[in-house]
C-alpha cells in the first residue's frame, strides 16, 4: 500500500481513479468518522469516482454520504435553513440538499492507494 496522503477537504478532494482507501473526519482536526474503499476503473473511476459521488450530491443514500446527510438533517438550523428556502418559494433538488448538506459537515480526506 502506498503512504496515506495529507488531509484535504472533500469538497476540493481530487485523488487520482486508482483503486485505494480513504479516511474522512470532521473539520481539520475532528475525529475520523469514516473509512472507505475506491474500487478499480472498471467499478466506478476508483477513489476519484467514490468522492465524486458524494461531491456531487448523489450519494445521499449510502455508506459516508447517507451519515452526512443524516446528521445534516438532525440539526435544527441546517434544516430550519432549507424550510426558509421552501417558504421564499426557492425549494432545492435533492442533489443540491445532499451538496449542502456535505458543505455543512466540513468533511475531509485523506487516501492510500493500493493495487487491487
Amino acid at each position: 500500500m502506498a503512504p496515506w496522503t495529507e488531509w484535504v477537504p472533500l469538497i476540493s478532494a481530487d485523488p487520482p481513479p486508482s483503486p485505494g482507501v480513504y479516511l474522512a473526519r470532521e473539520g481539520e482536526g475532528g475525529p475520523v468518522v469514516y473509512v472507505g474503499v475506491g474500487a478499480g476503473a472498471r467499478q466506478g473511476g476508483g477513489l476519484r469516482g467514490r468522492l465524486r459521488r458524494y461531491t456531487s450530491g448523489k450519494a445521499l443514500a449510502s455508506g459516508l454520504g447517507e451519515g452526512f446527510f443524516d446528521r445534516a438533517l438532525a440539526d435544527r438550523e441546517w434544516l430550519s435553513e432549507r424550510l426558509a428556502e421552501v417558504e421564499s418559494g426557492r425549494p432545492m433538488r435533492a442533489v443540491q440538499w445532499g451538496k449542502a448538506s456535505l458543505v455543512w459537515a466540513d468533511l475531509h480526506v485523506c487516501w492510500a492507494l493500493v493495487e487491487d
